[in-house]
């Protein structure tokens, strides 16, 4: 298997985010990529090589540029009024508030492109980031050409930030980039399956009105887990989407076998929707010792994923989302690409 990485990934270092209303060190860090890359090298799964320059059209096709274009200038504009820590927001446009308008001040600024407090800007976060995006598309042109699989090894990842908006530690979705990359490329019909613990809401809100693009969720419940205003399973699309995503919310807790069970309607769902490829948004934060998250899976469990996946017989891009376990986030990736390899 083929798995895409650029090191740039490291220039996005934050120190600390604002978690549960406290200041503490950040969860999302350069180690997690890291530890999956030793892994990934340690098994001898593949090669493992740098990405391609895709430019910014195919990240255009998912995020407004107005928005894209606030996070390649926010740290300068910082930087030249002598600003050195990291950025996070502290104002947000909420009901009744305008959001057409950009205003000049900075902080307003953050507020209106961010949706958390937990996700800092500093100086590397947009070279990370577009690299990041760059990797999934390298994977998905790999498996467009030919590849059964490639594997997109990015970080901060990516599910939670929409068209115009970031949070959730990610800032470009490199999911729905790969995702309208086959599309754009032909595919008149993909399936994007996020299992991270956490609902993929920015995922969601991109793909909503469409039927082209089939988005499910596997997650926390969204009245106790975050991102909390967005998974519920009455959230079925609307438009042209309508009956295009699923969402499987589970109890914090909730066990193994029923997690499997949301799985399986979820790939059976996937063979219906008669999908020509497959982008999953990997995290592995379901990991019993996850530090922020409250599900079971362990080795076994995430090879079992990979081997449910491979039996779905489709050409698929893997692509890194969260897991904050970071001693053992590379043997548990390893084991759904085992999974699916073996299988």
């Amino acid at each position: 298997m083929l798995c895409v990485h650029s090191p740039l990934h490291r220039g996005h270092a934050g120190t600390h985010e604002i978690y549960r209303g406290e200041l503490v060190p950040c969860f999302e860090k350069p180690e997690r990529a890291d530890f999956v890359l030793q892994a990934f090298q340690r098994a001898g799964l593949g090669e493992v090589r740098a990405p391609d320059d895709h430019g910014l059209a195919p990240i255009e096709r998912i995020h407004a540029p107005r928005y894209l274009a606030f996070l390649a200038r926010v740290w300068d504009a910082w930087a030249a009024q002598g600003g050195t820590r990291d950025l996070l927001p502290a104002v947000w446009p909420t009901r009744g508030f305008r959001d057409d308008i950009e205003p000049d001040n900075l902080v307003a600024q953050l507020g209106l492109y961010s949706f958390d407090s937990g996700s800092p800007i500093t100086a590397g976060t947009w070279t990370a980031a577009l690299a990041g995006a760059h990797c999934a598309l390298t994977a998905q042109a790999a498996v467009a050409q030919g590849a059964r699989a490639a594997f997109s090894l990015a970080r901060p990842p990516g599910h939670h930030a929409g068209t115009d908006f970031y949070g959730g530690y990610c800032f470009l979705n490199h999911a729905a980039i790969a995702a309208q990359a086959f599309v754009d490329g032909g595919a008149a019909r993909v399936a994007l399956l996020d299992v991270d613990y956490h609902h993929g809401n920015g995922t969601q809100q991109i793909f909503y009105d469409r039927s082209d693009v089939l988005f499910q969720s596997i997650h926390g419940d969204p009245r106790t887990e975050y991102p909390f205003y967005l998974g519920h399973a009455d959230e079925t699309g609307a438009g042209a989407g309508l009956g295009f995503n699923a969402n499987y919310p589970l109890p914090a807790g909730s066990d193994n076998t029923r997690w499997f069970e949301a799985l399986e309607a979820a790939c059976r769902r996937i063979t219906a929707h008669g999908a020509q490829a497959l982008v999953v948004s990997l995290g592995v934060d379901t990991f019993e010792g996850d530090p922020i998250s409250r599900f079971h899976l362990r080795g076994p469990e995430f090879t079992r994923l990979g081997t449910r996946l491979t039996a779905l017989g489709l050409p698929t891009v893997f692509v890194l989302e969260g897991g904050y376990a970071v001693a053992e986030i590379g043997d548990n990736v390893v084991s759904v690409l085992q999974g699916f390899e073996g299988g």
